[in-house]
């Protein structure tokens, strides 16, 4: 008994390491590389711009997102209505989409005459900055409904009623109790939300193209900088990305921890 469990726990470890492997040489190669290369990088406009770009798109895309998603959450876990099901699998399947499908649909939606009406009333879509906004907003939005929905299917159900029978309205109830309890959950949400925006390429790709300092982010500043055979550049972008996304993971893990710490859920 006790030798078949080493062995499985052996099995167990070499697999563990191998999968560290893959994922931290893959790291480490930007770390390193991307480093060393990064102050250059930093001196170049086409790099700031990018830089700004990611980060003023990826900020309203994601308020934009919670404006939608919280809302949707509260009904999908707080309401019986019909076809309840069908729009939860519905948020699924997006889910499991690949990003350039969506952006291709995203492309014919807009290439339309009403997309075109939204342009000439000077609303821009289809190779343009709002194109950008509108590819990460649709990427994210089923996720955040995820977290949202999650958020509040875990809150303590049992204050809402109290409140209610002591004739609180379902908005009181919703901003005085609901989104206090999960507080913490839905600002680590939006970190997570927000940290992916600022990496989405494949829907942005399709419905804005890639055009140097007009609809360039740090995405797309990697992929044109490896066209150009620049991977010194590709990699200081990388490294970006990488420090970003690392300080948002650490940001939505200690509002994870200060949940638990107060005995309140996810």
């Amino acid at each position: 008994m006790n030798s078949g469990r080493s062995v499985f726990r052996l099995l167990c470890g070499l697999a563990a390491l191998a999968a560290l492997a893959m994922i931290g040489s893959n790291v480490a190669v930007i770390l390193v590389r991307g480093a060393k290369s990064l102050p250059e990088a930093l001196t170049q406009p086409e790099t700031l711009f990018a830089l700004v770009t990611s980060l003023k798109t990826a900020s309203i895309s994601t308020v934009l997102c919670f404006v939608l998603a919280v809302p949707t959450a509260y009904l999908l876990t707080r309401t019986e209505f019909p076809g309840r099901a069908a729009v939860e699998m519905l948020l699924e399947l997006t889910l499991s989409l690949p990003y350039i499908v969506l952006g291709v649909s995203l492309l014919i939606l807009f290439s339309s005459p009403a997309g075109k009406a939204l342009k000439e009333a000077g609303l821009p879509v289809v190779f343009s900055q709002n194109g950008i906004v509108l590819a990460q907003l649709t990427v994210n939005l089923p996720f955040a409904v995820q977290l949202a929905s999650t958020a509040f299917r875990r809150a303590d159900r049992k204050l809402e009623y109290v409140a209610g029978l002591l004739g609180a309205g379902e908005a009181r109830r919703f901003f005085t109790i609901l989104l206090p309890l999960c507080r913490h959950s839905l600002a680590g949400a939006l970190v997570l939300v927000w940290s992916r925006a600022l990496g989405e390429f494949g829907a942005t790709l399709m419905l804005v193209g890639v055009t140097r300092m007009k609809t360039e982010t740090l995405p797309a500043n990697i992929y044109l900088n490896v066209s150009a055979n620049d991977l010194d550049g590709a990699l200081a972008s990388a490294f970006l990305l990488l420090v970003i996304s690392g300080a948002s993971l650490a940001a939505a893990s200690r509002f994870t921890r200060v949940d638990k710490r107060w005995g309140r859920y996810v």
